[in-house]
């Protein structure tokens, strides 16, 4: 992981339209946005198709839409790249089930999220839905799961992006995989 005050530097850096800062920002994060959308490849059927490269390269592309000047630091990028790439998978997903009319969804293993019963991985398009579905329930808690399991954030991280404490942060975090295991599981 690279120096977060370097990365903070180079985000206002590159607000202020300094190119060559933004740049050097996306070589900084690029290994790191690489080894996050591996542990997602990791988690996915051994059919997937998209790969991390491929990945961090289409959320690249949805990151280039984000004006600099809206990222304050290291970790709200990393959520808006979090963002970035469930859109993709989300994304991916939904073609690949199209193609193939409903048969063998794209899965994808929610690591660190420990919930209970998941054996074979989860069906993205399902995650997706349930994911919009607690976002209208409760966007804080949508925000977490997306700060945490898709950006990589850490409690802390998560806190500062959301600006609340590092408590509230693990509560919604807690209600958040709770909520997700039941609807994900009906």
């Amino acid at each position: 992981m690279h120096d977060r005050t370097e990365i903070t530097r180079l985000i206002a850096q590159s607000g202020t339209g300094d190119a060559d800062a933004s740049a050097r920002l996306m070589e900084l994060v690029y290994e790191e946005l690489r080894a996050l959308a591996g542990s997602y490849a990791r988690g996915q059927r051994p059919d997937h198709t998209l790969q991390p490269t491929a990945l961090v390269h289409e959320a690249f592309l949805r990151l280039v839409d984000v004006p600099p000047g809206e990222w304050t630091d290291r970790a709200h990028f990393f959520a808006v790249a979090a963002t970035a790439m469930r859109q993709v998978l989300a994304d991916q997903a939904r073609r690949r089930g199209a193609q193939k009319r409903g048969s063998a969804w794209d899965k994808v293993t929610l690591a660190g999220v420990a919930l209970p019963g998941e054996q074979d991985g989860l069906d993205l398009l399902a995650l997706d839905t349930a994911l919009r579905e607690l976002a209208a329930l409760d966007e804080r808690k949508h925000r977490v799961v997306e700060l945490r399991f898709f950006g990589g954030l850490t409690v802390e991280e998560a806190a500062r992006v959301l600006d609340v404490s590092v408590s509230t942060i693990e509560s919604e975090w807690r209600a958040a995989r709770s909520w997700l295991a039941v609807r994900l599981k009906g």
